[in-house]
């Protein structure tokens, strides 16, 4: 059970460095140090999989690998896996990822530190090396060789590769990963240093009283190791391509809805496997984090399915997902319940309602809905004085736009319903819907750094339904300003937030 406490939504690439994008490094410590000081008890980040597609973290190129963009080049220098004149100036925006850039510049540092872990003979690093390898091998195997494939065919999608890669022809598989031998390697090492990197910060955190919030998106990328390792658990014709995708009707996000495109589950066959793949996935992501946000929780009870034909998710249907049998068999596999938190948001009919309470995992609540909702009489809608002990409430996701963003866009109506409701001018709206998030009876708020920072919608994450621009925004160098921890750390404290370092540490 979630203790009453509250946390920061940050993905590690909005962090501020000198390389590009954000990692694992300097800056993620010192935002473990603002959490403590600002008395926030967690971290939640998004998927942190290698990007695929419009580099979405929900659109990753497997479900087990760890995106080695997020690797600190000042880590490795610490590790004497690079020194200082393997990294060169270069200047890149402060406020925006240039993702092109950056993977070309981090990518170049790896193969640096690949360079140069060779070069080295019998130190812990090759014994802890071999150990990851050994004990990863169900996933790692599959992925080392499809990022190599791919990169063999010049990034070209797997469904795209000569037949006998495709359907994954024994002899082919063989000579190919013999020929791609030191290809294999470099990815290799890329996840063991991701590995060990964020155990480091992992360890932090928890010396700190900071845990951390993974997130697994229900879908997978067509284009993954995940699709072309196992075919015959998703919706493919005999080629490799998708018979239907994946996402939702129209809503309030998008009139035409959103295709995400991601291949659906064929679920008769994994039941008939007993949800091996899940089951290996929920393990792997629950070692790595202390919670787990469960995205899309409503396809497990039913799932917006869309012909691959169809250019907009208009067009679909629903279909009857997994439901309690997948959640039953999964925690008994794994012999514990799991800490999941399930992102029940969308379309919420009555089998997703009755879904959430048989598995009785907390679900959650966005400020910014409820306040939409105004003087509506429904009682599940998101206004402060409707919410459970068993939600974790935002003030608003990745999804959303920051809480400014969204005030500019609201109605004088809806204003005026806020500023009356909330007993403010709103000068300070990010700070009010901070408050009203902390003050409420969930167990958990959490709130983007965005809004912490009081950004407009020049900072917002994602807008669904879109490809361009998104899952680029930075923090500034500085912006963990002390001012701002005391501000969250007193109104923290006022809603009983903190909890005692004995708790913590439990």
């Amino acid at each position: 059970m979630i203790k009453r406490s509250s946390g920061i939504l940050l993905h590690p690439t909005s962090l501020p460095n000198s390389f590009g994008l954000g990692d694992f490094g300097e800056s993620a410590f010192e935002f473990i140090d603002f959490l403590k000081a600002s008395g926030q008890s967690f971290w939640q980040m998004l998927p942190l999989g290698p990007t695929g597609y419009a580099n979405s973290p929900y659109q990753s190129t497997s479900a087990f690998a760890g995106n080695p963009l997020l690797i600190s080049p000042t880590l490795l220098l610490e590790d004497t896996l690079l020194i200082n004149e393997d990294i060169t100036h270069q200047e890149f925006p402060q406020t925006q990822v240039d993702y092109e850039a950056a993977i070309e510049y981090k990518f170049d540092l790896l193969q640096k530190a690949f360079s140069r872990y060779k070069l080295l003979n019998d130190t812990p690093f090759h014994k802890d090396f071999n150990k990851f390898c050994k004990n990863n091998s169900l996933w790692l195997d599959n992925f080392v060789l499809f990022s190599a494939l791919k990169s063999y065919h010049n990034e070209l999608p797997w469904n795209e590769w000569p037949e006998e890669l495709r359907t994954r022809d024994p002899k082919a598989l063989k000579r190919y990963a013999k020929d791609l031998k030191d290809e294999l390697e470099f990815h290799r090492f890329t996840q063991f240093v991701f590995s060990t990197q964020f155990t480091k910060l992992k360890e932090y955190a928890h010396e700190n009283g900071v845990q951390l919030i993974g997130d697994i998106p229900i879908f997978v990328a067509h284009d993954s190791s995940d699709v072309w390792s196992n075919p015959q658990w998703f919706e493919l014709d005999k080629n490799g391509e998708c018979l239907v995708v994946a996402g939702v009707p129209p809503d309030y996000f998008s009139k035409i809805g959103q295709r995400w495109g991601n291949p659906l589950y064929d679920w008769k066959a994994l039941k008939a496997d007993k949800y091996s793949f899940w089951v290996e996935r929920l393990k792997h992501t629950n070692a790595m984090f202390d919670l787990i946000r469960l995205d899309h929780f409503r396809g497990f009870a039913s799932y917006w399915e869309i012909p691959a034909s169809e250019e907009t998710a208009v067009n679909g249907k629903w279909k009857k997902g997994p439901g309690l049998d997948f959640f039953t068999t999964v925690e008994k596999t794994i012999g514990k319940k799991l800490p999941i938190i399930a992102e029940d948001l969308g379309v919420v009919s009555k089998d997703v309602i009755d879904l959430l309470k048989a598995v009785d995992y907390p679900g959650m609540a966005i400020l910014q809905f409820g306040f939409e909702s105004m003087l509506s009489d429904e009682s599940d809608s998101f206004l402060p004085h409707n919410l459970k002990t068993k939600q974790v409430v935002y003030t608003g996701t990745h999804d959303n736009n920051t809480v400014q963003g969204w005030w500019q866009e609201q109605s004088e109506e809806i204003k005026d319903f806020t500023r009356r409701y909330l007993n403010t001018d709103a000068r300070l709206i990010h700070r009010d819907m901070i408050r009203s998030a902390l003050s409420s009876v969930c167990a958990l708020a959490i709130f983007p750094m965005q809004d912490v920072l009081g950004l407009g919608e020049e900072a917002c994450m994602n807008h669904p339904g879109t490809t361009d621009g998104n899952w680029q925004w930075r923090m500034k160098k500085n912006a963990m300003s002390s001012d701002i921890a005391k501000d969250l750390m007193s109104m923290s404290k006022i809603y009983g937030r903190i909890q005692k370092e004995d708790e913590k540490k439990k």
